[in-house]
Formats: structure tokens, sequence, C-alpha cells
């Protein structure tokens, strides 16, 4: 291998690791933002404003506080300091009285001596405090004696405590003399700002994000079947044209729907007259073996046209209504009892579910048949939580194979050993089963039942 062969061999090896590494970075990233139009644009606004109020702060604290809470603590050290050296340099003064008054009246400090020695322990320094350091290491560079200070005890005032030769000189200044005090005022100010804009923000976003909810509704509601009357475009330009587009596709859906329907009444129309002709034309014959294998054949056709127009017609026209399902279950056992086969009902739950109540009924009586043609015994649960209306029909019977059942669901597919052909039939009965359930946001699957057959389960939103 050459130079050359390795060298690329190690770029294409380091610019595939830095890929990985953006990957995951990115993957963890997107775990940590929040899913929500809602929450990512209050992030979008919160974000850049906290940013900039740090900066701000962090260069007002850093650029303007420091420097002046230095500057007015290393004024009031050389104030202490020219008071020491007319202390040192001025022995007329033996009771001191012109020094107390210099510094009370000049410097607005009070001033006292107390006996050698008289110098407190060092106390807790506290945890964060800009003029407790500042006036340290500013006594320390000007005075370079030993001193005692306390920031913390009084709340306008600060004591400092010098070790001069023959006495200690206490001394109280202002604490607004050494120290930046407004700058608290500029943070108050500049938090309630942030959180005026803060709430500001949160109710504009609400008011935006309101049409979309409830354009998102409408769309749910119109793919499960159902209306949403008082839908109207709201909001911004660009949600008002999409709820506009979506009031318009929902009008040619309808449409659609409304033309195929009327075309398939038509077209059932002519069919079933023709099929009356045939019967009054078989009646008119007189009875045979022949007539009557003709008359099979017609009553096969009606039923296989029925079957047609049910799969094509689907559930159109239909309004979904409040619906008691246990009453609709009830109904499915019965007819299945009728027929001789055993079956039992269960269900769980809130029984009051909004869907079409005939069509849902088609749904599920279509299962229910296609177990009663294969099996003896039929068991029906339904179940419904705050999400999903869930109702499985198991059996007895020998099932179907896991490779075909998906299969078994598509149109006019017809197999040997399937249990959705109809004897005599199409093979409609679980395609529209499955299409009725689309319709009304859900969906049918089928597994292995506990009692050894076939489960179909069936579940829609609520």
């Amino acid at each position: 291998m050459s130079t050359l062969d390795t060298g690329l061999t190690l770029i294409r090896s380091a610019a595939g690791r830095v890929s990985a590494a953006n990957s995951w970075m990115g993957n963890a990233f997107k775990g940590w933002m929040p899913t929500g139009l809602y929450a990512r644009a209050l992030l979008i606004m919160i974000v850049p404003m906290v940013v900039l109020q740090s900066v701000v702060a962090f260069v007002f604290m850093e650029r303007h506080w420091n420097t002046v809470t230095r500057r007015l603590s290393a004024a009031v050290v050389a104030d202490v300091a020219t008071l020491i050296d007319v202390y040192k340099v001025y022995p007329q003064d033996k009771d001191r009285t012109q020094l107390r008054r210099i510094a009370q009246q000049r410097l607005g400090m009070g001033l006292d001596f107390l006996p050698v020695g008289d110098m407190p322990p060092p106390g807790p320094k506290p945890f964060f405090s800009l003029l407790d350091q500042t006036l340290s290491v500013q006594l320390s560079r000007q005075i370079a004696r030993p001193f005692w200070i306390d920031t913390v005890g009084r709340s306008n005032l600060v004591e400092i405590r010098i070790q001069l030769d023959d006495a200690v000189m206490r001394i109280f200044a202002q604490r607004s003399a050494a120290y930046a005090s407004n700058s608290e005022i500029f943070i108050f100010w500049m938090l309630g700002t942030s959180s005026i804009l803060l709430i500001v923000m949160v109710l504009f976003l609400r008011n935006q994000i309101k049409p979309i909810l409830r354009l998102a509704d409408a769309a749910e509601s119109f793919g499960k079947g159902r209306e949403a009357p008082n839908f109207r475009p709201r909001g911004a330009r660009e949600v008002r044209r999409a709820a506009h587009a979506f009031l318009e596709m929902k009008a040619r859906i309808e449409r659609s729907i409304e033309q195929r329907t009327a075309m398939l009444a038509g077209v059932s129309h002519d069919l079933r007259t023709i099929l009356t002709r045939f019967k009054l034309e078989l009646a008119l014959i007189g009875d045979s073996p022949e007539v009557d294998g003709m008359r099979k054949d017609v009553d096969e056709m009606a039923g296989m046209l029925e079957a047609y127009l049910a799969f094509a017609r689907g559930d159109s026209g239909e309004h979904a209504q409040p619906t008691d399902m246990t009453l609709a279950l009830e109904e499915l056992r019965s007819d299945a009892e009728r027929n001789g086969h055993a079956a039992t009902v269960t269900f769980h739950g809130l029984p009051v579910v909004t869907v079409k109540p005939a069509s849902f009924k088609r749904c599920l009586a279509n299962l229910v048949s296609n177990a009663a043609r294969h099996a003896n015994a039929i068991s029906i649960t339904g179940h419904r939580d705050h999400r999903y209306l869930t109702i499985t029909v198991d059996d007895d019977g020998p099932g179907i194979p896991v490779e075909m059942r998906e299969e078994v669901f598509k149109p006019f597919l017809r197999l040997d050993d399937a249990r959705n052909q109809d004897e005599g039939g199409t093979g409609l009965g679980l395609a529209i089963a499955r299409d009725i359930a689309r319709s009304h946001g859900g969906d049918i699957t089928l597994g292995d039942s506990p009692m050894g057959g076939l489960r179909a389960a069936v579940r829609i939103p609520v």
C-alpha cells in the first residue's frame, strides 16, 4: 500500500469518526429538545433573551459593578490611610478630638480608638461578598497592617479595625461609600422586564398555537368520519391559508364520495332491475332442475352485487353519534347463538363511544360471521380507556397462518384454506371490516387466540 493510500484511509477513518460524533451529538440534542411547537417557539424566544440578559449582566457585573466597587473601596481605604498618617504626624492632639472631627465632618466616618490588642478573632467570611474581598485587598495593599473588617454585621455601615503601635483604630464607614449599591436595582429591573416579556410571549404564542390545534382537531375528526361544525379559519395568514386548503380538500373529497355514491346508486338500480326481470322470467317458466339452478345463480349474483356495492359504498352518508357498545355486542351474540354457535360477551370501561353505528356494527358482524363460519365457540371482549376502544373476537377454529394474515384483507382475495372466503361469497368480508375500521381512524389486526383459533382485534380512537 502506498503512502497516498494510507493517508486517504486515515482521512476516511477520521471523517467517519467525526460523522459518528456529530450524529451522536445531534441525537442527544434532539432527545433534550421539546417536541411540541408551543414549547419550541417559546424556547426559540427565551434562549436568545436569556443569553442576551446573561451577557449584559456579566458585562455589567464585571466591568461596572466590580470596577466601581473597587474604586469606591480604594477611596475609603485611602481615607483611612490618611487618618492613620495624620494620627502619626500630629501628636499635639492628645485626646484625638480634631482627628475625630476631621473624620466625621470631612470624610463622613465614625472614628474611635480602642486599647492595644482589642482585635476580634477573624469571623466567617460571607459566601459571596464583593465588598469584603475588595476591602481586604485594598487594606493589605495600602495600609499593610493587621486589620479586621465586618461587612455583614450592620446593614448600612462597614466596621474596620486596624492595629496601630499604641492603639486599635476603629472606623465606621458608610456602606454606600465603599460599595456600588445600585446594582441590585439594575438586576431587579432586568429580571422584571424579562418576566413581563415572558408573560407577553406566552400569551401571544398561545393565541397563535390555538388555530393550529383547531386545524389538527378538525383534520383528525374528518379522518374519523366525524364533523367539526365550529371550525373556521383563524390565526395568522399562513395558518388561515392552511385551514382554507383543508376545507377545500374536505369539500373535494365529499363531492367525490357523493358522486361515487350517486353512480353506485344508479348502477345498483340498473342491475337490480335486470335481476328482478330474470326472477320474473324464471317464475313464468315454471319448475324444473334447470330453472332451480338458474334461480340459485341469480340469487348468488344478487348477493355478490350487494357485497360489491357495500365494499365500494363504504360508510358514506352516515354520521357518527354516541353508541352503546354493550348493546351492539349483545346483538352480535344473539345473532351468533341463533345460528347455533356458543358466544360470550364481556365489556370493560365506559360503554358509550362515538362511532357510525350501522357501519361499525357491520364491521363487527363481518368478524363474528367469519369466526362463526369456521368455529363452534366465540368470545367477544370490549375494552375502552381514555384513548382507544378495543374489541377482540376470539374463536376455537383452525385459524389463519401467520404469513397470510395480511393477505386476507385484500379485496376479492379468496384462498383455499383462508377464513375470509365466504361460502359462495366474494372474499370481501375482512376487507370491508378493515375499511370501516380505518374510516374511524383505527385498524384491524389478526393474531393467535387463547381459545386456540384466531383473534381479530379492532382498535379505534375514542
